[in-house]
């Protein structure tokens, strides 16, 4: 006598193995896009910080639009175009430029989700990436030695490098350089570019933390270049003392507290992440030393302006970030 299953014990069978599978393959397919993600950010990052070294100056690039006295001007605003084909170009791989007006054409996703998880436009201005950038009530000061500094309001273009990936580019041709200061100051000036990556181009899921991120790039000569990846959440009320350990406690070993530059990578693109991450004074592991001691740089993410704590008084925030 044969021995066999009868049809209604593999049925069974079959809705068991489907109900397991539909539970853990969701899960396992979005490990694998997050190890996907992981691994074209680290090599875009790379590819890049590679690219800026080997230009001499990134400020100067093209031609801005500007209000004579006159109240007109035959000026175009070219100058993150001109950034992108006279300078990126010619030393990094690029398939593909689109101007203000159709970076749909690079790849470029209108709409995009943030860290928060709601839905936004995408920006394409350096006003509409952070107003903060441009208001006259901060980016119009004296700097250093009574020198007058001033932002203007940019548009955005965009390219599609050579391994695929999407970048929407905000450009500022009059940015400095570090000088080495040691009082409070606003970090506005510092900001020569910034570019929102989608390492995937237009298809989903178009998310902060995922396919979608952010590099900015400081100073227009000896350029620092960073792409902080922000934790979810913030941890509140540290001392300068606690800061440094916090982001290993709360978020894990691959998190840390972002440098002085990552903050203000962090403040220029505070719109893609959460409104917890806005009008806030957060960490730096970045050191100062002043009359009373060792601290680390706060900046402020209201207005952009970098400030030198009290040692072991002052109660701040940290944004946790990972590289």
């Amino acid at each position: 006598m044969k021995q066999a299953f009868t049809m209604a014990e593999i049925l069974l069978s079959l809705t068991i193995i489907g109900v397991v599978a539909a539970i853990t393959l969701p899960s396992l397919t979005g490990n694998i896009n997050e190890r996907t993600w992981n691994t074209q950010r680290k090599a875009l990052y790379a590819r890049m910080s590679q690219a800026i070294a080997l230009m001499p100056a990134l400020n100067g690039y093209g031609t801005l639009k500007e209000e004579s006295s006159a109240g007109a001007s035959d000026a175009v605003d070219t100058a993150t175009e001109t950034f992108i084909t006279d300078g990126l170009a010619k030393v990094l791989k690029i398939n593909n430029i689109c101007d203000n007006e159709h970076i749909e054409d690079c790849g470029i996703p209108l709409t995009y989700t943030t860290l928060a998880g709601s839905n936004k436009d995408i920006p394409t201005t350096m006003t509409e990436l952070n107003s903060l950038i441009t208001s006259a009530s901060y980016s119009a000061y004296s700097y250093k030695d009574g020198d007058s500094y001033s932002m203007l309001d940019t548009k955005a273009a965009a390219f599609e490098t050579g391994n695929g990936e999407s970048i929407l580019t905000f450009y500022n041709p009059n940015c400095v350089g570090n000088m080495g200061e040691t009082g409070d100051y606003f970090v506005q000036p510092k900001i020569c570019a910034n570019m929102i990556y989608d390492l995937n181009g237009s298809k989903g899921p178009n998310t902060v933390g995922k396919d979608i991120g952010f590099m900015t790039i400081l100073y227009p000569t000896d350029s620092v270049v960073v792409a902080p990846v922000p934790f979810r959440s913030v941890i509140s009320g540290v001392t300068s003392d606690e800061a440094p350990t916090a982001c290993t406690l709360q978020a894990g070993d691959e998190y840390r507290i972002p440098t002085k530059d990552e903050l203000a990578s962090l403040f220029a693109n505070q719109n893609l992440l959460a409104d917890s991450f806005v009008n806030r004074h957060w960490y730096s592991s970045s050191k100062i030393t002043v009359h009373t001691g060792i601290t680390n740089w706060v900046i402020v993410s209201s207005i952009g302006e970098y400030r030198i704590p009290r040692i072991g008084t002052d109660l701040w925030g940290i944004l946790c970030v990972k590289r």
